[in-house]
C-alpha cells in the first residue's frame, strides 16, 4: 500500500492523520506543499485543491481528510 500525506507546515489535522498511521504502524510519506511548490502542483492536479491534509491511498484521494476518513478508507482495503 502506498500512502502520501500532502500537508501544510504546522497543520494539526495532518499531524493527527500522521499520528494515527504511526500508531497503526502503517508506512506513509509526507509531502509539505508549503515547502515544495512541486508537491502543491501535484496535489492540486490529483484533487483540484490544496487543502491540508490531502491523503492519497493507492490513488484514492481524500481531500481535507480526517482521521476517521483515513480509517474508513483503510478498512475498505483489508
Amino acid at each position: 500500500m502506498n500512502i502520501i500525506i500532502y500537508k501544510k507546515t504546522g497543520c494539526p489535522w495532518a499531524a493527527a492523520v500522521a499520528a494515527f498511521l504511526k500508531a497503526q504502524e502503517i508506512p506513509y510519506e509526507e509531502r509539505d506543499i508549503l515547502k515544495n511548490p512541486d508537491f502543491k502542483k501535484e496535489v492540486e492536479k490529483k484533487s483540484g485543491q490544496s487543502k491540508s491534509p490531502t491523503v492519497d491511498i493507492d490513488g484514492e484521494i481524500l481531500p481535507d481528510a480526517s482521521v476517521e476518513q483515513v480509517h474508513e478508507a483503510l478498512q475498505k482495503r483489508k
